[in-house]
């Protein structure tokens, strides 16, 4: 008993050798029955272990189904080039609906396609249920009695959550989509209100000070949306050591839009937008 060493060298190496989540339960099968430590016990080496961790290319961090390694957001660009295969792609069609089942569970395939105004293909419904990201929970009590759908824990571990609690409110995705435009485009709507006659400079030094008050209110915008990204991306859509992040991103970008078509009037194309989904998800060989 007193060779064995340090618990958190020994999580260390259980949680690198695993592969994805380990319960404390799991854990604390490796032992041998007389040295099996308490759950609280683990739990004091896994914040020692965390801590350890802090600047290393690894962090430690807690999904639905335990505790997992995995690689660092700002080293995982080097890492993805260990893989020359692409990331699979998901087609916003999928995204949007994986969105509404997990902002609105339990919900039927009809509410998708009410709150979309598109059919949802059969082969959208086929990927989520293949990825184990969505099951079916029930079904609603009106004729027909259609399939009611709801997340599954692989959908938290796969997103990097520990509960649905941590996923961010539609308003924080509203937030974090107007951040992304203004990083992208940058602060030019005083450029676009500016006309030739708008400003009365009697100097050249009215002119640099005057282009220096602009650059800094910018970069003061700039900052505070980045703020704003980094912890919504770092608190939320943190996920595996093998997978590219691009799906994540992809997904706040089909709750924004979702939330976006809420503040807009319902129109007719469903037709158009229909066939737009059905290409969507052939062209992108959803599992």
């Amino acid at each position: 008993m007193s060779d064995r060493p340090p618990l958190a060298s020994i999580l260390e190496a259980v949680l690198a050798a695993a592969g994805g989540p380990v319960s404390l339960e799991r854990m604390q099968s490796v032992f041998e029955d007389h040295e099996v430590p308490s759950a609280a016990d683990l739990r004091e080496a896994l914040a020692a272990l965390r801590q350890q961790l802090q600047v290393r290319g690894l962090e430690l961090v807690e999904v639905a189904s335990g505790y997992r390694l995995q690689v660092r957001p700002e080293v995982a660009p080097w890492v993805a080039r260990l893989w020359e295969e692409k990331p699979q792609r998901y087609s916003r069609a999928l995204l949007e609906t994986l969105a509404l089942i997990a902002y609105r569970q339990p919900i039927t395939r009809g509410d998708i396609e009410d709150v979309r105004g598109v059919v949802v293909s059969s082969s959208i419904m086929k990927t989520l249920l293949e990825r184990e990201w969505v099951r079916v929970v029930g079904h609603r009590d009106v004729p027909g009695r259609p399939a009611m759908y709801a997340t599954t824990r692989q959908f938290l571990d796969y997103f990097g959550l520990k509960s649905l609690d941590d996923m961010p409110s539609l308003q924080e995705i509203r937030e974090l989509d107007d951040a992304n435009r203004k990083l992208q485009l940058g602060d030019d709507a005083e450029v676009r209100q500016a006309t030739p006659g708008s400003y009365d400079f009697t100097s050249s030094e009215e002119v640099e000070q005057r282009g220096a008050d602009v650059l800094a209110d910018t970069e003061q915008d700039l900052n505070a949306a980045a703020e704003l990204v980094a912890k919504v991306e770092a608190g939320v859509f943190n996920k595996d050591t093998s997978e590219s992040p691009e799906p994540q991103d992809e997904l706040q970008q089909a709750l924004a839009r979702l939330q976006a078509k809420d503040d807009e009037p319902a129109t007719d194309n469903s037709a158009d937008t229909s066939s737009q989904d059905g290409d969507e998800s052939a062209s992108n060989h959803e599992e």
